[in-house]
């Protein structure tokens, strides 16, 4: 399926769902009501003959004492309530003011007080009218016409739904195939003035703004990485190449061929760091090299150029990494990962112990001192015994972002460990 289609048919759907479920509560609402009314009919219209037979019994009782036979066939004049049919008597011991009850053999009573005065026993008018119900009888078919009207109701409104969901949807649906698979190096054209004056045509708008914005900001972005990868590697290239060439003059001391091969070994990591960062800015992963890389070779590389935070300070450095430790990781991922991981630490520890082991298939950093909070990752932000300016751990956190490297930061018992996965250094037979 198309991912691009899945958003509007979720919202097509939810819109047709909408429809359906208001008009079966509509449904069930209009079948309830137009049950309650034919019963509240019925049961008025037998009411209503009681009322006046009641009327003319009463009259009748005053004027000679006696009950007369009632007008209607159905209907019967009971003068003691232990005579009414059906345990009728028992019911309106238990509910005095009910009027209808149901009997056997599908009997159906109304009942009605005659009170002739306050001294006079009561007596009372039944009237069964089971062959007299209209509404009972059909309350099947009723409940059946009832069901069967919802469901074609409810198809309408399925039918109404999809239509107007598609209708309203439609445009909106556009929009998200526009915007779909969207990348850096694939902005599409919106072309707002194709979308109506509407919700969508404002949002439509909206994303042309911000593409065209998004657009000029690409340009801008490679443009730079193009001139800062030639301004930054063209003095790179002399700086190596001259170094080369000073490195084959015989006269040179060995402390000055000895300063050439460190200048030679930070050219080149000068280079790698360059492409890294190029790549990180064009949210690029740099290819894996050949093979694992050795970790303690640029674990010593590291700790030689970040020494002079460790001037004037009661530091001692617990190296435990066995040679054969490596990564998969780039030469300068592991470079500017190591250099900004071990920099933090000397920076942020006045005095004990720093320790860098590998354990496991990780590589720790642990040193006494300052934690790291999750805001030290953002870009700019620094400790108080920060001399930088609070990018080195913004790499850090975007690299391994990038690289799929999981970081793992801890704090415990004043100690702040630092660990990040490696290859496991192969057995020794």
């Amino acid at each position: 399926m198309n991912p691009s289609s899945t958003p509007r048919k979720r919202l097509r759907n939810r819109l047709m769902l909408a429809f359906a479920g208001f008009t079966l509560v509509v449904a069930t609402l209009f079948g309830l009501y137009v049950a309650v009314f034919a019963y509240a009919v019925e049961d008025m219209f037998f009411n209503g003959l009681l009322e006046r037979e009641a009327s003319e019994q009463l009259q009748h009782h005053a004027q000679t004492g006696a009950w007369k036979a009632p007008r209607e066939s159905w209907m019967q004049v009971i003068e003691s309530a232990t005579d009414l049919p059906d345990s009728i008597a028992s019911t309106l011991a238990r509910e005095p003011r009910r009027r209808e009850f149901p009997g056997s053999a599908g009997r159906h009573y109304h009942l009605q007080r005659l009170q002739p005065d306050a001294a006079a026993e009561p007596a009372w008018l039944l009237a069964e009218v089971s062959q007299l119900l209209v509404v009972r009888p059909q309350r099947a078919g009723l409940f059946q016409l009832l069901a069967w009207s919802g469901v074609a109701v409810i198809a309408l409104a399925l039918l109404l739904g999809a239509w107007l969901a598609g209708r309203t949807t439609a445009p909106l649906s556009r929009l998200a195939q526009l915007v779909d698979n969207t990348g850096p190096d694939h902005l599409p054209a919106v072309h707002a003035q194709r979308f109506a004056d509407d919700e969508v045509g404002v949002l439509a708008r909206g994303l042309e703004a911000l593409i065209i914005r998004i657009r000029a900001f690409v340009i801008r972005e490679r443009e730079f990485t193009r001139d800062a990868s030639h301004e930054l590697r063209t003095p790179l290239a002399v700086i190596r190449g001259t170094t080369e060439r000073l490195a084959r003059d015989p006269s040179l001391s060995p402390a000055a061929q000895q300063g050439l091969s460190h200048i030679r070994q930070s050219t080149l990591q000068l280079e790698q760091t360059v492409s890294m960062l190029l790549a990180l800015a064009r949210e690029q992963a740099l290819p894996a090299t050949g093979g694992p890389n050795r970790i303690l070779p640029i674990i010593e590389r590291v700790i030689i150029e970040q020494s002079p935070l460790l001037d004037d300070k009661q530091i001692e450095l617990d190296i435990d990494v066995p040679f054969a430790a490596s990564s998969t990781q780039p030469m300068a991922v592991l470079q500017v990962l190591l250099a900004n991981l071990i920099g933090n630490a000397f920076a942020h520890t006045t005095a004990g112990t720093i320790r860098i082991a590998a354990e496991g298939e990780q590589l720790h950093i642990t040193n006494p001192g300052d934690s790291i909070s999750n805001q030290a990752l953002d870009a700019f932000s620094k400790g108080a015994n920060s001399t930088g300016f609070g990018l080195g751990l913004s790499i850090v956190h975007r690299l391994c972002e990038q690289h799929g490297i999981a970081l793992d930061i801890r704090h415990d018992d004043g100690l702040t460990s630092v660990a990040f996965p490696l290859l496991p250094a192969p057995a020794t037979p």
